[in-house]
């Protein structure tokens, strides 16, 4: 039987599961499912349920000052928001082209980000299962059982995510919330000694991320038919790349494809994106649902992520994450392309290719120059758009005479994400739970599922759907004995 996105038939009368919070992800969302007599699914649904509301808030403010209000939406993905702001301010202030001292220290920020983002997800809150067993018991499924069995693997995770965080401590000022990127550049170079001292541990940093690639490699030789049929759904994609078509996370052109393959647009510019991409939402969720124009809402929601740009990217520019990326292009046949597990090995190879990248950049004099500033012809809007850890970011504002942010709209990863995420809680759910009795380690399959495209939930609350307000009140005994309801 098929599991719905929309209204169940009768919901009153089905039982109703909830998994509340979803562990392991950053912010706060539940997932409910509705079960008939026979415990067959009918409904499964993913909820946020957290809202922020940074899009009205940020209103009326100064434009210089965004790029350091906006990354407080999170403090696990601060610096994708830091730097896709300073690109649409960079519009609105004349700067079409950076200077090379500002745009390198950029790149090299977003790199650091993206090393220590994914080891983060991978290693802290993904590893567990994939290492120990979706229905492992749950006192094993954590980062202190690694830590116990498997030291240095966890320490490997560790002094990763340590290394680029002191990326971005050397290019933003501080590992979280930093203030290196403004409107137009940077504030800050990087000195020879600087440079000299994070070379000085790039090696290790490269082998270990080949060793994380290799781990995911061995998991899928494992487990090829679970982790190929886990979850899995046909969907569009969509993605930066670079003018030559390379896997380009900080700048480039947009490419979608749809479910078969097809090129539906390619090296678009970004700053009329909102031609080719809009948004609904949905009574049961404060995060909007994104599609392409060309194909509709109902067709044309699709993935964003490293699954989605290994996959549509021409090669990667680093020699070994390339060859990486032929390895899982090979892989089965291309069994892991549309899987959503296929993210974890994905996300290594871009962990791989930020640490290549990062050693290329330090190696370069433009990061020590003086030059950190560009400018020209003011405008009133400006759109930024980068390739977060978690997939396509976009940033668009406009401003008004007073230089007064007017208008603001955000469209996170997460949010790009938001309907192939039901979708792969539908095809779990429909794959394990129709009609066998729910246990803990049933349960986490469907959280597995969610994990596997590293969800950042509060970056995803900042607009406000149609979701209502409800307030129930029970007895001491969990008896309802009344309640509110309040539609927004």
């Amino acid at each position: 039987m098929p599991v719905s996105l929309e209204t169940a038939a009768d919901p009153e009368n089905l039982k109703r599961v909830v998994i509340e919070p979803v562990s392991r992800v950053e912010g706060h969302g539940k997932v409910t499912l509705l079960l008939d007599a026979d415990d067959r699914v009918r409904q499964a649904r993913l909820h946020i349920v957290e809202f922020r509301g940074f899009e009205k808030f940020i209103q009326g403010r100064p434009y210089w000052e965004v790029p350091v209000l906006v990354q407080r939406l999170c403090g696990i993905c601060p610096v994708s928001h830091h730097l896709a702001a300073s690109k649409a301010l960079d519009i609105i202030v004349g700067a079409r082209a950076l200077t090379p001292t500002a745009e390198k220290m950029r790149r090299l920020m977003h790199m650091g980000q993206i090393l220590q983002s994914h080891a983060l997800h991978f290693f802290h809150l993904a590893s567990p299962d994939l290492l120990f067993g979706f229905e492992a018991d749950v006192a094993e499924r954590n980062i202190a059982h690694l830590a116990a069995v498997a030291p240095e693997v966890a320490k490997k995770g560790v002094l990763l995510r340590k290394y680029g965080q002191e990326i971005i401590r050397h290019t933003a000022g501080k590992r979280i919330h930093g203030t290196g990127s403004v409107p137009g550049g940077v504030n800050k170079n990087l000195s020879r000694a600087e440079r000299a001292s994070l070379l000085g541990e790039i090696d290790a940093i490269i082998a270990w991320s080949r060793e994380a690639v290799d781990i995911v490699k061995r998991l899928f030789a494992e487990n090829a038919r679970l982790y190929e049929t886990f979850g899995r759904f046909e969907s569009g994609r969509l993605s930066l790349v670079r003018a030559d078509g390379a896997l380009d996370l900080y700048d480039g052109g947009l490419r979608a494809t749809d479910a078969a393959g097809a090129t539906l647009f390619d090296h678009a510019d970004y700053q009329r994106y909102y031609e080719l991409i809009h948004e609904e939402v949905k009574p049961w969720s404060y995060m909007k649902f994104p599609f392409l124009v060309e194909r509709g809402a109902e067709a044309g929601w699709y993935r964003v992520g490293p699954l989605a740009r290994v996959v549509h990217c021409d090669f990667i520019p680093t020699e070994l994450a390339e060859t990486e990326r032929r390895a899982l292009l090979d892989f089965d046949g291309g069994g892991a392309l549309s899987a959503p597990l296929g993210y974890h090995w994905a996300r290594m190879i871009e962990m791989l290719h930020a640490a290549e990248g990062i050693r290329e950049l330090l190696l370069d004099n433009d990061l020590s120059g003086d030059d950190l500033l560009a400018g020209g012809e003011r405008q009133l809007r400006g759109v930024g758009i980068i390739e977060a850890p978690r997939g396509t970011l976009i940033h668009h504002y406009r401003i008004n005479e007073d230089e007064q942010i007017v208008s603001a709209n955000l469209i996170v990863s997460t949010t790009h994400n938001n309907r192939a995420m039901n979708e792969a809680v539908c095809q779990v759910a429909r794959q394990y739970f129709d009609g066998r009795e729910l246990t803990e380690g049933l349960l986490n399959h469907i959280e597995i599922a969610i994990r596997a495209f590293d969800p950042c939930l509060s970056c995803a609350t900042h607009a406000l759907g149609k979701m209502p307000l409800e307030l129930e009140l029970r007895d001491a005994a969990g008896r309802r004995i009344g309640g509110l309801r309040r539609e927004t």
